[in-house]
């Protein structure tokens, strides 16, 4: 199944008009994914400063896309003009299917869901977080369709990470469930995998003990940043790093994840160490700061 913008009847119960909410990093590239991909997207930002800039992050992306042959001209004008933008959320309510893309904030995202509850006019739509780390169930019990709601979480880039997690909570359908994991794998072109409403889910509960490990060994004067991801590049075949891999992630979003995944789980493991607090405190974030564990131009 191809997503089409021509103007024939809509299947009911498909997916073709795809609203996001924000465009910070991921938000940005869940709706050059989505256009790149057939579907009409809008996106709903905060501000008329937050619709520049994300906008200016989705036509660069797509230009990138095109210098490195990725994509053609034609595919990245074609995408460009399934994409609008808005600054008020009334505008999604003829939306499909929403993806909530906003910061790590459990108050704001219950407060987004009931809102686009109220928003989305189709009953079949889907509510959808990119959440990494929240209670899907808790965003669901706001709404007046918990059935309807779900984590569709996606790796960053999302234009370029092949991977989903698909998170039900307590009170999702199951033919939502498969209707999202359609639009994920058949839509999209990803691979999805599934897993219960904990914090963490699947790749972060593994992979975020390992990152906090390797800032305690900076911490604690074990080994160099440096010398910590040369090892596990050439001495256990990762693309990439600890350190680098938290630089690319935010080391803002890593701390907000372990702090979630220790109130819930009361594990050492999961604490964020006290060098990553003070480098949050301190605006120093990874590479969209230009300063982390490595500088950057």
């Amino acid at each position: 199944m191809t997503p089409t913008t021509s103007h024939h009847e809509e299947a009911p119960g498909r997916v073709e008009r795809v609203g996001i909410v924000g465009c910070g990093l991921m938000g940005s590239g869940i709706a050059e994914l989505a256009a790149l991909a057939g579907y009409d997207v809008r996106v709903a930002v905060s501000s008329p400063r937050s619709l520049v800039t994300g906008r200016d992050r989705v036509f660069t992306s797509l230009d990138r896309a095109v210098r490195a042959e990725r994509i053609g001209a034609d595919e990245r004008d074609a995408a460009l003009s399934r994409i609008s933008f808005t600054t008020d959320l009334i505008d999604l309510a003829d939306r499909h299917l929403a993806i909530e893309t906003i910061a790590e904030d459990k108050t704001a995202k219950v407060e987004l869901f009931a809102l686009l509850d109220k928003t989305l006019e189709d009953p079949a739509a889907i509510l959808a977080s990119n959440t990494s780390s929240l209670s899907i169930t808790a965003m669901a019990s706001a709404t007046g369709r918990p059935g309807q709601v779900l984590g569709m979480h996606f790796f960053s880039p999302a234009q370029r990470i092949p991977l989903v997690e698909l998170i039900p909570s307590l009170h999702t359908d199951d033919a939502v469930l498969a209707r999202a994991e359609e639009f994920v794998t058949v839509g999209l072109g990803k691979q999805a995998v599934r897993s219960v409403d904990r914090t963490g889910f699947v790749v972060n509960a593994l992979l975020v003990p390992y990152l906090l490990a390797s800032v305690r060994m900076v911490e604690s004067g074990v080994a160099t940043a440096e010398n910590i991801d040369r090892g596990m590049v050439l001495g256990c075949s990762h693309p990439l790093g600890p350190l680098k891999l938290a630089d690319l992630i935010g080391l803002d979003v890593l701390h907000s994840v372990a702090r979630a995944l220790y109130d819930e789980f009361k594990e050492p493991l999961y604490a964020p160490p006290p060098l990553l607090t003070r480098m949050v405190e301190g605006g120093v974030l990874g590479k969209k700061s230009g300063r982390g564990f490595y500088r950057y131009a």
